[in-house]
């Protein structure tokens, strides 16, 4: 496959949207197309990413144990995302489910408890240890007070895939840990960007992010040795469903070039 066969079509999509839009697609042969992808966005939920990176790394470090039991504190229930606020307060989990929940479900409670768990500073390092340059972890999920002193978590295109990679390549965790957090994201239940439209024949590891007026996804996708790394963030945009619609066309081309054609499929 060849990200060049596909690089018109998706700036074309990206240039007809009515918002902001950044996003980098890259393949494991070292090919890669993109758009704005150094931009800043608001990282929504995609900050979750690099914390579940630093929680697998802390857990290298033996800071914390993945296996250690915990409770969830009346003061950390978190609305939003998840499904944690809205069960009973005698629900045992581990360290390792609440990283589990924080991706598959996006839940702002788990979520919440690691960002104290592991420390913001240390999320930070370890957002500065991955070389992002325009991430930063400033506030808690549901922190409206926060985000009106300006206070906020931002992310990029092109870091985003630096977290993608670090998950599924390199040597920045061990790589036991990559495969569980790859297996995460494997398990992902919000699936109606990037691979809203994608067929049979690849495993898609995804994490979405989205608040009003922000909606973003991002993918290691794999198909038979063949790997794709995306990630396309939007703001400012008229509704949510415009950002599903342009993310999950640009999975669908993704899609066709990686699969579609070689199986002779027209889905």
């Amino acid at each position: 496959m060849s990200l060049q066969t596909i690089e018109n079509d998706i700036l074309t999509l990206a240039e007809s949207f009515n918002g902001r839009i950044a996003y980098k697609i890259e393949n494991s042969d070292g090919e890669s197309i993109a758009y704005h992808e150094e931009e800043t966005f608001q990282s929504a939920s995609l900050i979750k990413i690099p914390m579940i990176i630093e929680g697998y790394r802390q857990s290298e470090e033996k800071k914390i144990y993945l296996n250690q039991p915990v409770t969830i504190p009346p003061n950390e229930l978190t609305g939003g995302s998840g499904v944690l606020h809205v069960l009973s307060n005698k629900i045992f989990l581990t360290v390792e489910d609440l990283l589990s929940l924080m991706i598959t479900v996006s839940d702002n409670t788990s979520t919440n408890m690691l960002m104290t768990m592991l420390g913001q500073d240390e999320i930070n390092q370890c957002i500065k240890d991955l070389g992002l340059k325009q991430t930063i972890l400033q506030r808690r999920m549901q922190d409206f007070k926060a985000l009106k002193e300006g206070r906020d978590n931002t992310i990029s295109a092109a870091d985003t895939i630096t977290c993608l990679k670090a998950i599924h390549t390199g040597d920045f965790l061990k790589k036991e840990n990559q495969e569980k957090i790859l297996r995460i994201m494997d398990n992902q239940q919000l699936r109606d960007k990037l691979p809203a439209r994608m067929g049979k024949g690849v495993k898609v590891a995804s994490k979405t992010g989205g608040i009003r007026g922000v909606a973003h996804d991002c993918a290691i996708i794999r198909s038979e040795g063949k790997t794709v790394y995306a990630a396309v963030l939007t703001e400012e945009m008229k509704t949510e469903e415009e950002s599903r619609q342009v993310i999950s066309q640009i999975g669908k081309l993704i899609y066709d070039d990686m699969v579609a054609k070689a199986l002779g499929s027209d889905e």
